[in-house]
């Protein structure tokens, strides 16, 4: 019996030990230069437990110290900050048509990224493929120098909750794979934290875990490419996102516009994805899967054809945009992906009837912020490492992905 209750005493002092020093890690990630007293004040904890909690970080190399700064009592202190110069994260998105990669510093800063055109195949030759990026993005000398604290990887449908499986990506013709499975043979020296999220999931937890400056209580992002996903984050130390039993919550692409419509990738009839996305685009207007849209259309816009399409999408991503307005009224709205970089023809009539229907609801003045990403080609892949980045400090009961069952 005293045994038993010893046992759980030292676990309990791990757990508070493993607490405080999360807690201090967010409190300098957050607001970089705060001294020992800060942290202890802040946090309300002794001096003692955040200077023992610090000079561990310290050797660790997540800390590091600055100048001594002034105080108003006692004994100037010197300023912490995160130590950007020892770690990296890789983060991955395996998009529909394209493989995007980053390795970042724990500010988030990108160290080096690489993306790549490549032709939908089955989850073994992408897992190699990527593999194959990846150990060229890890031998580079911008990050070979560091050590790593794992990877994250981002892929275009639902993830299971609690596994690593992704249960569906319409658009590649996938379904159940454990893909971190199929990618670990390729990268078997790579340690640390393995997880896998949806695309606009990952996106959206890097766009406020990352953010510097005062954040917003929750933020959706809208990923508007190939496909049409979103994904939404609450909270500021590790932000939790929104997913559903199944994983299904922000799977906007696939609700219903149009009953009786088009038949989607999904089976279903009349999603929106058959009214705007990049696919619905290609299919309306006869440009060709090996060819990049952007680029096909950037000589076409003026054609009443191609003014006609992106104008009645852009309508459609309008409503999508009034609908998560209405079902998750989130702090702030951010929309990125490919289909942005189509300008003005597109953009604006979404733009518009947002602005046009929000207030509507409710007839306040008080609008909620929507902010167009001009380039967003490593938002998801840069999200997938603030996740693993997340993990790596808050550890195995994080709930803001999912752990790879890889050892």
């Amino acid at each position: 019996m005293s045994t038993s209750y010893q046992h759980q005493k030292a676990g309990d002092l791990n757990f508070l030990k493993h607490l405080n020093r999360s807690a201090i890690l967010e409190m300098v990630r957050r607001v970089p230069g705060l001294t020992r007293a800060d942290i202890a004040t802040q946090a309300q904890l002794t001096k003692a437990t955040v200077g023992s909690g610090v000079q561990s970080l310290l050797q660790q190399g997540w800390l590091k110290e600055g100048d001594l700064q002034k105080s108003s009592g006692g004994r100037p202190g010197r300023a912490l900050h995160l130590n950007d110069d020892r770690h990296y994260l890789l983060g991955a998105e395996v998009g529909v048509h394209r493989l995007r990669l980053v390795a970042c510093a724990p500010s988030g800063r990108v160290l080096a990224s690489h993306h790549e055109p490549y032709t939908p195949s089955t989850p073994e030759a992408t897992a190699a493929l990527l593999g194959g990026a990846l150990q060229q993005l890890i031998s580079s000398p911008e990050v070979s120098n560091r050590e790593n604290l794992g990877l994250g990887v981002a892929l275009p449908g639902p993830v299971a909750t609690g596994e690593a499986i992704l249960r569906r990506a319409p658009n590649l013709g996938w379904r159940d794979v454990h893909f971190l499975e199929l990618l670990h043979p390729h990268l078997p020296e790579l340690k640390g934290v393995w997880l896998m999220d949806n695309e606009a999931k990952s996106a959206a937890f890097g766009e406020l875990y990352l953010r510097t400056g005062k954040t917003p209580e929750s933020l959706l992002y809208v990923s508007a490419g190939t496909g049409i996903g979103s994904g939404m984050a609450e909270g500021s130390h590790s932000p939790l996102l929104t997913r559903g039993v199944q994983g299904l919550a922000g799977e906007i692409g696939h609700t219903i516009l149009q009953p009786g419509g088009l038949y989607c990738h999904c089976g279903n009839r009349g999603c929106a994805e058959t009214l705007v996305s990049g696919w619905s685009i290609r299919a309306s207007l006869g440009i060709d899967e090996k060819n990049d849209l952007i680029q096909a259309l950037a000589p076409r816009l003026q054609e009443p054809d191609v003014t006609r399409t992106l104008r009645r999408a852009g309508e459609a991503l309008g409503m999508l945009l009034l609908n998560l307005h209405h079902t998750q009224n989130p702090a702030e709205i951010v929309l990125g992906g490919s289909l942005t970089q189509l300008g003005s023809t597109f953009l604006e009539p979404a733009l518009t009837y947002f602005e046009t229907h929000q207030q509507r609801l409710l007839g306040t003045t008080q609008r909620v912020p929507l902010r167009v990403v001009e380039d967003s080609t490593f938002v998801a892949a840069r999200g997938a490492a603030a996740q693993v980045l997340a993990r790596a400090i808050h550890g195995p009961s994080s709930q803001t992905a999912h752990q790879s069952p890889i050892p």
